[in-house]
């Protein structure tokens, strides 16, 4: 892992498809405001006690990184990544964000009860912006690496399709947040029209504060992706979502302290989280796609590690510049040669 500026790491995760370039040549950043602790968060989470790979593949802990080396070992496979038969998001990656709050979640987001079915229109917010923008980048043309069942390569394309402010039954600081709840409330968005299902989009709930969506925000974890069922038209569908928790109220255990690029803490750290799921759910949307011989996926083999680093003109720490912005975003394992964490491909 590189250490310009220290790099952490951490763990997260219908079609069939995935992984990189070399960091940007900036001037050494100052030393990292963490001191991780190198202690394990429990053993192999990907998979179960019965050795069965999990159906939720959670982003570890930033001092969590006792296992570092292990997380980018080759791990099975040429590259250190296998591919195991399931689908991926090979065409594009669309997404929906699902802003559940008493208010908007980020500084320029959309306003409870407000929502958009067929744009992004209306999110000006960090979050909202940097979903806009990374499609076609070329850190998520990393993914490109990775293919499919049939050979052919993922796609870098990721849609922001649309989004929810939801200020219904918002849950309070620190309630513990089931995924049957966050499922039973994407379902009343599917009822009501807020939300248009769609097979193969990835639905990002974000709350505020620290509201525990899972339950170890914090603690054990940062965020999460997986699936569940839904209802749509009387007939049952899967639904593919992420847990996003709000990781600034964990700043130690969640994010890497560094300054904001953009002069707004909570969304610039928010970001490398959300990349995390996003690029976990394109390669591995069912957990039966790419992972690695621990059951680690593309990010989890790079989480915490953000390669060469640059200041910002307002004294933050960023990596990549995407949309016009700067933003600090761990690397990604690209499925290339002997494999390895990269920030572009």
């Amino acid at each position: 892992m590189a250490r310009i500026v220290p790099s952490l790491l951490l763990t997260s995760g219908f079609l069939l498809a995935v992984a990189c370039s070399d960091s940007p040549t900036a001037p050494a950043a100052p030393s990292s405001p963490v001191t991780p602790s190198l202690s394990r968060d429990g053993a192999d989470r990907e998979f179960d006690a019965q050795g069965n790979k999990s159906e939720r593949h959670v982003f570890e802990l930033a001092n969590s990184l006792g296992d570092r080396a292990a997380r980018a070992a080759r791990g099975g496979g040429g590259t250190g990544i296998s591919y195991h038969g399931g689908p991926v998001l090979q065409a594009a990656t669309n997404v929906v964000a699902v802003y559940w709050g008493a208010s908007p979640v980020y500084f320029g987001g959309p306003n409870p009860g407000t929502y958009n079915t067929s744009s992004n229109s209306g999110d000006n917010s960090l979050v909202g912006t940097f979903l806009s923008n990374l499609g076609g980048s070329a850190y998520f043309n990393i993914n490109t690496t990775y293919k499919d069942g049939f050979g052919q390569a993922i796609k870098n394309v990721v849609n922001y399709t649309g989004y929810w402010a939801n200020g219904t039954g918002v849950p309070s600081n620190g309630q513990n947040v089931s995924d049957a709840a966050m499922i039973s409330m994407l379902q009343s968005g599917f009822n009501s029209g807020a939300l248009t299902y769609k097979a193969g989009t990835l639905y990002l709930i974000f709350t505020a504060g620290s509201v525990n969506l899972g339950g170890g925000f914090g603690t054990q974890s940062c965020a999460y992706h997986t699936h569940g069922t839904v209802s749509v038209n009387g007939t049952t569908r899967t639904v593919l979502y992420a847990a996003m928790p709000y990781v600034n109220a964990y700043p130690s255990a969640c994010t890497n302290n560094s300054p904001s690029p953009n002069g707004d803490p909570s969304a610039d750290r928010e970001v490398n989280v959300l990349a995390h799921e996003i690029e976990e759910t394109t390669t591995d949307m069912m957990g039966s796609a790419w992972f690695d011989s621990r059951g680690y996926e593309n990010a989890d083999k790079c989480a915490w590690n953000f390669g060469s680093m640059y200041t910002t003109a307002n004294g933050g720490w960023a990596n990549m510049n995407i949309g016009g912005k700067d933003w600090l975003v761990q690397q990604n394992w690209i499925n290339s040669g002997s494999g390895g964490c990269r920030l572009s491909w």
